[in-house]
């Protein structure tokens, strides 16, 4: 897959990426210095294509660049920290 690149859509509260007329999404909520990422959602005609990693990837980046904590409430964002132990620094312990 080609580098997608993840919109910010602060007014549904959700990373997207729209292929093929259809939207992947990382939804989080966000409240007192913490995100929480709850929700990610990639259509089954798109999977493995990175897609989901790509989102969790722009939404862990987000987290970072604006000195938020993160609870990882959605097992595939939980699983990609596990992954990339470069952003374990940002979950709430």
């Amino acid at each position: 897959m080609e580098n997608k690149k993840a919109v910010n859509n602060k007014e549904k509260r959700r990373f997207e990426i729209v292929e093929e007329g259809m939207t992947s999404l990382a939804a989080y909520e966000i409240s007192d210095g913490v995100m929480e990422l709850y929700h990610t959602e990639v259509p089954a005609r798109l999977e493995g294509r990175g897609i989901g990693s790509a989102l969790a990837k722009a939404a862990l980046d987000y987290a970072q660049e604006n000195g938020l904590e993160v609870i990882p409430s959605c097992p595939f964002i939980a699983a990609y920290i596990e992954r990339h132990p470069e952003y374990q620094e940002l979950v709430v312990a």
